[in-house]
């Protein structure tokens, strides 16, 4: 009898000492979220997977928005007496004037149809050869531009300014027989036309002319960046592309990814480290 009770006060006051495991989990949660915040270095093949495969969800889902022609017609008004109030509607000015210069004209088409592209893959390649340490919070912040981006195509359908009625605006692309845009001529039916709001050309252009000016050390390159997006603000009103204000849209949604790179990285990609430690290395350090 007595030894059975020395036996259950025995059960009932040992208690397991505390694992290591228990004590550890918080900190290693921590050193956890750490890693995945830290400039890493890049992977070609998942970023080409990965590059390939937003573009191709960007162009879908952009291109899967409903046509909505009366309420894109109807936004195009609101903005065009929006900018007369503002005394900033000059864009038919603008159209009317470099349409008059054949070769400008075209050149432009031809730049609004390519240089969109070409450039902004050619920065990230540069991004991941030079600055593999920056490339990651570089990239987040234009995914993440052109994510918020498909969100106003979806709740702002707008009309550019070539398809409206009667205020005598030149699409530039079917005039002169040019490919200069997606969403004119016979590839009309390629792309959404009323997916002008917020414009993806100056998000990405300043993107790319940011990330030059902030990271190239030669003088003309940094320069070069800042005149980029700024051409490209041209081009978009010259080829009745886009108003003004769309512009002002790209900027928004350009400043939105700025701001989730650095709530993520704790820094703008210019701050961060410019040269990691690959993933073989890392671990033989280790």
């Amino acid at each position: 009898m007595g030894e059975a009770t020395v036996r259950t006060l025995e059960d009932r006051t040992a208690a397991p000492p505390p694992t290591e495991e228990r004590v550890d989990r918080p900190s290693q949660d921590r050193a956890g979220l750490r890693k995945l915040r830290s400039p890493r270095h890049p992977r070609l093949w998942f970023e080409v997977l990965l590059i390939a495969v937003s573009y191709w969800t960007y162009s879908l889902v952009r291109n899967a928005v409903p046509e909505q022609r009366a309420a894109a017609l109807r936004n195009a008004d609101w903005i065009w007496q929006a900018e007369q109030s503002l005394h900033i509607a000059v864009e038919h000015t603008v159209n009317q004037a470099v349409n008059s210069v054949t070769w400008l004209i075209v050149g432009m088409n031809y730049y609004y149809a390519t240089l969109h592209f070409v450039l902004t893959i050619g920065v990230l390649v540069w991004l991941y050869r030079w600055h593999p340490g920056r490339y990651a919070a570089a990239r987040l912040s234009l995914f993440a531009t052109t994510a918020v981006a498909l969100l106003g195509y979806y709740l702002y359908p707008l009309a550019p300014p070539r398809l409206m009625d009667g205020l005598g605006f030149v699409d530039t692309v079917v005039v002169h027989h040019t490919w200069g845009s997606m969403a004119s001529g016979n590839l009309a039916d390629m792309s959404n036309q009323y997916a002008a709001m917020p414009s993806m050309h100056i998000g990405w252009s300043t993107w790319c002319g940011v990330t030059i000016a902030m990271l190239a050390r030669p003088l003309w390159a940094r320069v070069l960046g800042v005149l980029y997006p700024v051409t490209t603000l041209v081009v978009i009103v010259s080829t009745a592309n886009h108003f003004w204000l769309d512009a002002v849209g790209g900027l928004l949604c350009l400043s939105f990814g700025f701001a989730l790179s650095y709530a993520w990285y704790g820094a703008l990609p210019c701050r961060l480290t410019r040269q990691v430690a690959a993933r073989g290395a890392r671990r033989d350090a280790g």
